[in-house]
Formats: structure tokens, sequence, C-alpha cells
């Protein structure tokens, strides 16, 4: 197996989670109605875990050499 193919998904995981993390913090601390910030945390949380899921999966079609998925079409 080939590392290299593993690095873009990793990267571009680990920066979404990032992006989400700062939504997170930020909207922990600002100001707005405690229903609103509780639904906005648990949509990010959410996608987060959504996130981590997807990753796991493409590293095992990754790891399995099934790299196109279009070609199954």
């Amino acid at each position: 197996m080939d590392g290299r193919k593993l690095v873009a998904p990793i990267v571009i995981t680990v920066l979404m989670v990032a992006v989400l993390a700062a939504y997170l913090f930020i909207w922990g601390i600002m100001p707005i109605p405690i229903l609103l910030k509780i639904g906005l945390l648990l949509v990010c949380i959410g996608l987060i875990g959504v996130s981590a899921y997807n990753l796991c999966e493409r590293i095992e079609e990754i790891r399995s050499g099934e790299e196109d998925d279009l070609s199954k079409y």
C-alpha cells in the first residue's frame, strides 16, 4: 500500500474538523439563545463524526484497492 494516497483524505479531514471546531468555539462563546446554541453545537459535532466515519471508510477503500469508485458503475 502506498501511504501517499492516504495523505489527501487525512489532510482534508483534519482541516474540516479544525474549521468545525472553530465554529464550535465561536458559537460556544457567542451570546445567542441557548436552544440555538445547543442546536448549532449538535450539528457541528454530528458533522465531525460523519467526517471521521467517512475518513475511516475511505482508508478502508484505499487499503482494499478500490481506489476508483466510479469503476463500479
